[in-house]
């Protein structure tokens, strides 16, 4: 519970209070633009207390957009690069997708997800750091706190490693989900295909990648598939 409480106070707080030590936050220059937003956020009914950009492009070319904020009230970000190289049209599909992860509460599922593996790896620890066992296969003749801490974090550690494939099967999914709901938002999925084009070159994504490479790591699903499922 502790654990679980501290992820989601560090999930409110870092918008807030954390990402803007690193990053200047400032509402944007293009009212008309604010005003699209706004009018494709109010067909999810979805709430904006502000359209911001922020600085990325002191750090590097890499183009983003992203919602921060719990509950229906949301604060939009948008990278100055993603501004700068991308049409209105793009930027709203990008938002789009955006909207299709937290109409179909992928956040949220992939906290639950993140939640009940942490609990999960604590009950097994909590029964480790007690076995006699594991402290006399390393040569310990009695248990010792810190002895057992360090030796189930070398033995759990590689589990993540295991569980990955999973989170990034997972992942794609929702990303395929996001994508149908651009059509369903923009009538059309043009600025969508357009957008992740230029998302590929600013990026440097890789456009081939090894289907077992990405079936193992990839989050997204490779761009050449996307851009297929998206054409009408």
């Amino acid at each position: 519970m502790l654990v679980g409480g501290f992820e989601l106070l560090m999930l409110w707080l870092f918008p807030v209070v954390i990402a803007p030590l690193f990053n200047k936050f400032e509402p944007i220059e293009n009212k008309g633009l604010e005003d699209r937003i706004q009018l494709l956020m109010g067909k999810v009914r979805l709430q904006i207390k502000g359209v911001f950009k922020m600085d990325a492009g002191k750090r590097s070319k890499h183009t983003n957009a992203y919602f921060t904020g719990i509950g229906r009230a949301k604060r939009i970000v948008l990278y100055d690069t993603l501004l700068a190289s991308h049409t209105e049209e793009e930027i709203l599909a990008v938002l789009a997708h955006e909207v299709g992860h937290w109409k179909r509460k992928h956040i949220l599922k992939q906290i639950i997800f993140l939640e009940v593996f942490s609990f999960a790896v604590f009950f097994v620890a909590s029964h480790l750091l007690n076995w006699p066992l594991l402290y006399q296969t390393f040569g310990f003749q009695n248990p010792i706190v810190y002895v057992g801490l360090f030796l189930i974090g070398t033995l759990l550690g590689p589990t993540g490693y295991f569980i990955q494939p999973l989170e990034a099967a997972i992942s794609r999914r929702y990303e395929c989900e996001a994508d149908d709901d651009v059509f369903e938002l923009m009538k059309t999925s043009e600025p969508m295909r357009n957008a992740l084009k230029r998302l590929a070159a600013d990026n440097l994504a890789n456009l081939t990648p090894h289907p077992l490479y990405a079936w193992f790591y990839y989050s997204h699903p490779p761009l050449v598939e996307r851009i297929e499922r998206l054409n009408p």
